[in-house]
């Protein structure tokens, strides 16, 4: 009979050890023996396994007495009751000799290979029935870190063993089916990652909130990386575009979002650690550099390409070093588990007003009910079956209440927090990060909580009507059509990857200038013409960009990315901004560079403020955005539109302006489409489509002007109509001059979705494309299927 093994160090180990080892432990055994060659750095260390688990549970007749408590659980005995009784049965004795000696010699020989004479190790639980694709038992167990001597290792191994009895963790196998008695617990012990010194966090090989596939998201907090995982703050998130990665010339960061970052986790002078505000300095400071984000992503490309898995893993950067590690791995286990096929969906059906608090949105549901504020776990007796739970940060004590909320509230944390992973995989909606939400919602109050609103999430007051729709895509009809989507908002770009769209056919820069620079671009490179309160606004925004201009550029960028990277490799409309003049001067520091017009809508607007001196200089901050998306990135699918372009010597002098600022039609597959929302475009057509690759017909400008209506006159709303004969001769002209000119036509609009015979107006008339909300998808494409089922063998009558 081969002796028992109580101690193995990770050399010694594989994925084909969890039984032994647990998931924890036998990943980083994968990773040491399996993924060096990739380059991944994973720290030394050992395992106890599970045989050292029975011989523990078989002395002073432990298993019987924990066999006892979980039988007076199942007899109706309070949870934390049985809890406490069984973990003082395993602090009540010391480890069995041969265990502790195996112990203290693993701890000998990790000192000698690190050169230290007590090396400090991180000590973690690691449950044999832990991180496997089918549940995740991820934070159930405790871990200890800065531990140091032989003394401390042992008695956290003792609170390891005792921990896998912890509330929590008896609930979880309660609810999972996980016979507590056959779940054995292995103890790992790691050499710790200097990362008290530098920076700490968590990387998923997918978009944690939407399950889309080609990311890869890193977390980043300054400290160890305990805060990011237990919420208590909004980490930096970086955003990794798969398939640019490929392309060693190519920077595949597409987003960079910098967190408060308010708290980190040190060594505390005594061991141990300590937590402690992070300095002003370091919270508007990025944790990680492009570069090392870069490395970051290789390596979980690499382990799950391994595992054939989507992978959710803890990294650490040395400080002393600066070297990165990765200190822990395993499966995501609640976007990969989704049935991709079905997309459901919530929407408020009556208009909200402003919410009480706003935050991160977790999940994409809307849950009600009366808030239950807390500072503690409480007996869940106490916590009535959907309230709306608010507490300042959530662990996994919380997790036997959270179950029981119609929604979560916390004041910190962000979208890799311990609040917002266990609110996915319960399916209950969260709002993250807050920052005051235990000061605004009172205990007893009615509120909303709305996570369908894209990625900020809100509460509302009172309990508002709302609708659930459930879609299953691969019912959807094929169409020659082309159906695409309108979008602007980056954040919730991802929330519909799965959708079987064509592409993006109008991608709106006014949002993300509006809600991500939120500067006017002529107010960043001319500082001196704004007033003191606007200068000290931007210089705070700009914070650390020397070249003012850039930050422009960069948060433009990684706006347009988001939304090129969600339909790769299919094409994306991205129409340059097309703000009218009071709508510019509402920016941020625009008053000094903006006309008072007495008819915005018709004024200076599009195209015309792109060659002239009064914008010029802003229009190339928006051609560096785009030239960096499409040559740095590697997100060539980005089509340019030029709107509102109203001559031909107007188009000609664009393109010369883009031509100087690197933008070349043509060049690297560039392709620049205009709007055809004026009637010179439609007389004009031929003319036009020499200059230009496409056509987008905005249909609302078009049949303003072509009816001489103001489209937001409420005297006139009876006359505005897109089905006008007008409008609809105007349409089919374009399309037919277009097609004969070998341009294709597209139309980006409400319309088609709120009216079935507009849409097969449009089919009739041969439109290669029609773009709609992200919300009318699934409806716009059974229209259009029903027009071409009734137009038979003439449907797609466009010229390719």
């Amino acid at each position: 009979m081969a002796p028992t093994r109580r101690v193995v160090p990770f050399t010694e180990l594989d994925r084909s050890d969890v039984g032994r080892v647990g998931g924890k432990n036998a990943s980083l055994g994968e990773m040491t023996n399996r993924l060096g060659a990739a380059g991944i750095r994973v720290p030394p260390g050992f395992a106890t396994t599970a045989e050292a688990y029975e011989e523990l549970l078989a002395g002073h007749g432990l298993r019987d007495s924990v066999e006892e408590q979980i039988g007076r659980l199942h007899q109706g005995a309070p949870l934390d009751e049985v809890g406490a009784a069984i973990r003082s049965f395993f602090l009540a004795q010391p480890l069995p000799a041969p265990l502790r000696d195996a112990i203290l010699t693993a701890y000998e020989r990790l000192a000698e290979e690190s050169g230290r004479e007590t090396p400090e190790v991180a000590v973690r639980s690691s449950a044999t029935a832990e991180d496997l694709p089918e549940a995740s038992f991820a934070g159930q167990q405790e871990t200890y870190l800065n531990v140091r001597g032989t003394d401390a290792l042992l008695e956290a191994c003792r609170r390891c063993y005792a921990s896998l009895f912890t509330d929590r963790a008896i609930d979880y196998r309660e609810r999972m089916g996980f016979d507590h008695m056959a779940v054995a617990l292995s103890v790992g012990v790691q050499l710790m990652v200097r990362s008290d010194l530098a920076g700490a966090g968590v990387a998923f090989t997918l978009d944690p909130e939407s399950g889309f596939t080609e990311v890869i998201v890193v977390s980043a907090a300054w400290g160890l990386g305990e805060t990011v995982v237990s919420g208590q703050v909004d980490p930096d998130e970086y955003t990794v575009f798969k398939p640019s990665m490929k392309d060693p010339a190519l920077n595949p960061v597409i987003d960079v979002r910098i967190g408060s970052k308010r708290l980190k986790t040190v060594y505390a002078d005594t061991g141990m650690t300590r937590t402690l505000d992070t300095p002003d300095a370091e919270r508007n400071q990025r944790v990680l550099a492009d570069a090392e984000i870069r490395e970051l992503a290789a390596w979980a490309a690499a382990v799950e390409e391994h595992y054939g898995c989507p992978m959710d893993l803890e990294w650490a950067k040395d400080g002393l070093t600066g070297e990165l590690w990765i200190v822990q791995a395993r499966p995501e286990t609640v976007q990969s588990r989704r049935r991709s096929t079905t997309l459901r969906r919530c929407r408020l059906t009556v208009v909200p007003g402003e919410p009480l608090v706003e935050g991160i949105a977790v999940g994409e549901a809307i849950g009600q009910g009366p808030v239950v504020a807390l500072d503690a776990p409480v007996d869940l007796d106490r916590f009535p079956q959907g309230g709306v739970l608010v507490t300042r940060v959530t662990d996994p004590d919380w997790e036997p209440v959270m179950k029981r909320a119609s929604a979560i509230v916390t004041d910190h944390g962000g979208r890799t927090s311990h609040a917002a992973i266990v609110s996915r995989e319960l399916g209950v909606p969260a709002v993250v990060g807050t920052g005051n939400g235990t000061q605004i919602l009172q205990d007893g109050r009615q509120v909303t909580v709305s996570c369908a609103e894209g990625e900020r999430g809100r509460v509302h007051e009172g309990l508002l009507a709302y609708e659930e729709i459930l879609t299953d895509l691969a019912e959807l009809p094929a169409t020659h059509t082309r159906v695409m989507l309108n979008l602007a908002d980056p954040s919730a770009a991802f929330r519909w990857w799965r959708l079987p769209a064509d592409g993006v056919g109008l991608a709106r820069l006014e949002f993300i200038v509006a809600h991500q620079v939120k500067v006017h671009p002529m107010a960043l490179l001319h500082p001196e013409r704004l007033d003191p309160q606007d200068r000290h606004v931007i210089d705070r925004l700009t914070e650390g960009y020397l070249d003012r201009g850039q930050y422009f550029v960069e948060h433009l960028a990684h706006g347009i990315a988001r939304i090129a990277a969600s339909r790769w490799p299919a094409p994306v409309v991205v129409r340059t901004s097309d703000f009218k003049t009071n709508e510019y001067a509402k920016l941020l520091g625009g008053r000094p560079f903006e006309p008072d017009e007495a008819n915005p809508m018709i004024g200076w607007r599009g195209a015309s403020r792109y060659y002239s001196d009064g914008y010029r200089e802003g229009f190339a901050l928006e051609c560096r955005a785009l030239r960096r998306v499409r040559e740095g990135m590697g997100l060539t699918n980005v089509v340019v539109m030029i709107p509102f372009c109203r001559t031909l010597g107007e188009a000609d002098r664009v393109l010369a302006v883009m031509a100087e600022g690197g933008l070349v039609r043509g060049e690297n597959g560039l392709r620049v489409y205009v709007m055809a929302e004026i009637p010179a475009n439609i007389i004009l057509a031929q003319d036009f489509a020499e200059r230009f690759d496409g056509f987008s017909i905005g249909s609302n400008d078009l049949t303003q002007l072509t009816l001489g209506v103001d489209r937001d006159s409420e005297a006139l709303a009876h006359v505005f109509d897109e089905r006008d004969p007008a409008v609809v001769r105007s349409i089919q002209t374009l399309a037919a001059r277009a097609h004969a000119a070998g341009r294709p036509v597209g139309l980006c609009g409400q319309r088609p979705s709120d009216d079935p015979a507009f849409t097969a107006i449009l089919v009739d008339a041969g439109l290669d494309s029609i773009s709609v909300a992200p919300d009318s998808f699934a409806a716009v494409k059974r229209h259009v299927a029903r027009a071409e089922a009734a137009l038979g063998d003439g449907a797609g009558r466009r010229k390719e």
